[in-house]
């Protein structure tokens, strides 16, 4: 039976993954809304959640101290098949149940982080490379609310940034603003 997290996830994968194919290897050295990295490090943070969350859904320890994957070989599709890995890992009966991780976080909680990453990192590298991103909407309705009861801790965490002022109306404008993103962010042209 497939699990609410593991419906969002692939939702989210729907989304994230075809911006993850068309990534051109000139942009790779390109800025991103996500500050600290560039097209070619958030690509490999994201990588690194998504085989990581795997591990949480299996109610294992990941390693975060490892370094994260190199972008080798068809790195494009070895993310859509850890994507699809990570779908299927949450899908799986129990996944979303009882606490995970160090800090013993609600596993549906900890799902939603893992969506959390696919979403606002898909749409960090679409604005970075100029290519289209809307997430699901399903995916926004659970994560607007998430964000804002995270988003002081994660601010204390340095997973999110300050906010940014926000006054529009688009509820995932609201939340990229919660997470320290500016909504109107645009990359420079990649030549």
């Amino acid at each position: 039976m497939t699990t609410k997290i593991a419906a969002l996830l692939q939702a989210a994968t729907e989304r994230t993954v075809p911006v993850i194919l068309a990534l051109p290897d000139a942009a790779l050295g390109a800025p991103t809304p996500c500050g600290e990295y560039d097209v070619r490090e958030l690509m490999r943070h994201l990588f690194q959640v998504v085989v990581n969350f795997q591990v949480l859904a299996a109610k294992g320890q990941p390693d975060w101290s490892g370094p994260a994957p190199e972008l080798d070989g068809d790195w494009r599709q070895r993310f859509a098949a850890e994507a699809a890995a990570l779908v299927a890992a949450w899908g799986e009966p129990g996944a979303d149940e009882g606490l995970l991780g160090s800090m013993s976080m609600p596993a549906e909680t900890v799902g939603a982080l893992a969506l959390m990453d696919l979403a606002v990192h898909g749409w960090d590298l679409a604005r970075a490379t100029g290519l289209p991103y809307r997430p699901a909407p399903e995916t926004v309705a659970v994560l607007g609310p998430l964000t804002e009861e995270l988003a002081p801790n994660g601010r204390q965490m340095g997973m999110f940034a300050e906010p940014v002022a926000y006054a529009g109306a688009d509820p995932f404008e609201a939340l990229l603003a919660l997470t320290g993103r500016d909504p109107g962010w645009a990359a420079e042209p990649v030549r």
